[in-house]
């Protein structure tokens, strides 16, 4: 079965950013005619984890989860609110923590909610060159929705549908992947006190 890691960075609850992860993660489940499993990870829940990973340079227990979620499925649904023109900090903060190469290939569907329109080129200027230089596959068409969009749920569904479709195409024709993850194989600290590797 398909796995599909969800990011949501919306940072009120209940929140339109949430909402509009969950019906993109809908469409494209449907467009997999139900043969995928989502899992969702609400970045406000892990906003302080975060953090402490900037500064110290490791997760802790339940960030290092909540990373391998998102680094082990087989695609990731992202979605920010968009704040002065760009995604929120805490959405940058969270991708900036993982490791280089580790979204590299996978096929990424993005999204963003705001409060006009004139915000929506931002999925184009900032979160599409953002998940390029991470080398990951981003489909072609990122989703929008302004508080408008909302009252208007037949244009809204389209795009949806056609993103979540273009999605679930990407994974219907590529082998799924697993990466290693480095530190399943530590060695020992009292064997690097002697100079052994193994």
């Amino acid at each position: 079965m398909t796995s599909i890691a969800v990011v949501s960075a919306g940072l009120s609850d209940p929140s339109s950013t949430r909402l509009l992860a969950d019906r993109l993660a809908s469409a494209t489940r449907e467009s997999l005619r139900d043969n995928a499993s989502v899992e969702v990870v609400t970045l406000r829940e892990h906003a302080h984890d975060v953090t402490n990973n900037l500064l110290t340079g490791f997760p802790g227990t339940r960030l290092g989860e909540v990373i391998r979620t998102v680094v082990d499925a087989d695609a990731l649904i992202a979605v920010t609110p968009i704040f002065n023109a760009s995604y929120s900090g805490l959405f940058k903060s969270f991708f900036d923590v993982l490791e280089p190469d580790s979204l590299a290939g996978k096929p990424v569907l993005i999204g963003a909610t705001g409060g006009t329109a004139r915000h929506s080129l931002a999925l184009e200027h900032a979160l599409r060159p953002m998940f390029a230089h991470l080398r990951s596959v981003v489909v072609p068409t990122a989703v929008y929705a302004a508080s408008e969009d909302w009252g208007n749920d037949a244009a809204l569904n389209e795009r949806i549908a056609l993103a979540g479709k273009e999605l679930a195409d990407l994974l219907e024709h590529r082998p799924p992947s697993r990466k290693a993850d480095p530190y399943t194989d530590v060695v020992p600290f009292e064997q690097l006190l002697v100079g052994g590797r193994g």
